[in-house]
């Protein structure tokens, strides 16, 4: 299995600790925000090589860090340089899939998240379903749903519905940016953005998917750190400390 981690974004709102250094690689407690994800998987060792897709910017970063790492990581270069000038996150998976010929199942994650729990369960999960695969989280706060992928999901996990930031929800089930795709689906992604399917969004992906495939939602053990601004940082520091 490979693992596609998507790091081209520019974290703006992290500045000044990002406008020349990557979010991912900023450190929680004594280790990079990817190496908590990293060590977590190769632990298992159920992923044989990673790709980390980033901008121009950082690539050569990304690269010095790759290099003494002691697992396989590619790193790709998207060519964009600012903002305003991103691919996308599902433009940049397409990326990584075309640059190294990727024909394997593939656990796809954003590369500024934290966990509280290791990542194997949900693969163990996704192995037990035979199907691409999501995470999911309840949100009891009705303002953040605006602001999230939201699935609808039946008895058995499957996805119903799921929409990017919608206006009205239809659940609160929240879908982090952790996703599993089989060889199958992962073949899809250039139909999928040639369909119309959204590319600013990692979740776009699942989402178009399930609409004609069937999707499994695997329910979280514990929460997830996202890292967005200056503040969130500081508070996941302190938590990783401990």
């Amino acid at each position: 299995m490979k693992c596609i981690i998507l790091a081209a974004g520019y974290a703006t709102r992290l500045y000044p600790l990002t406008e020349n250094f990557p979010k991912p690689l900023l450190e929680v407690g004594g280790k990079a925000i990817l190496d908590w994800l990293i060590d977590d998987l190769s632990a298992t060792g159920l992923v044989d090589e990673y790709v980390v897709v980033t901008n121009h910017k950082f690539a050569h970063i990304f690269e010095d860090w790759a290099a003494s790492h002691p697992a396989v990581i590619r790193v790709v270069d998207d060519g964009t340089s600012s903002n305003e000038t991103r691919l996308g996150a599902v433009r940049d998976l397409l990326l990584s899939v075309k640059t190294y010929g990727i024909d394997d199942d593939a656990l796809v994650m954003a590369g500024d998240n934290l966990l509280s729990f290791s990542l194997k369960d949900f693969v163990d999960y996704c192995g037990g379903k035979g199907t691409s695969c999501i995470m999911r989280y309840f949100e009891p706060d009705e303002k953040r749903l605006h602001k999230s992928g939201i699935v609808e999901v039946d008895s058995s996990d499957r996805v119903l519905s799921m929409e990017e930031k919608p206006s009205e929800p239809k659940s609160h089930w929240c879908c982090p940016p952790f996703y599993f795709y089989t060889r199958e689906d992962l073949a899809k992604v250039e139909e999928a953005i040639a369909d119309g399917c959204g590319v600013d969004a990692p979740g776009s992906l699942a989402a178009w998917l399930s609409e004609r495939t069937a999707v499994y939602a695997w329910e979280m053990p514990g929460p997830r750190y996202d890292i967005g601004n200056l503040e969130s940082y500081e508070k996941v520091k302190k938590i990783f400390e401990q």
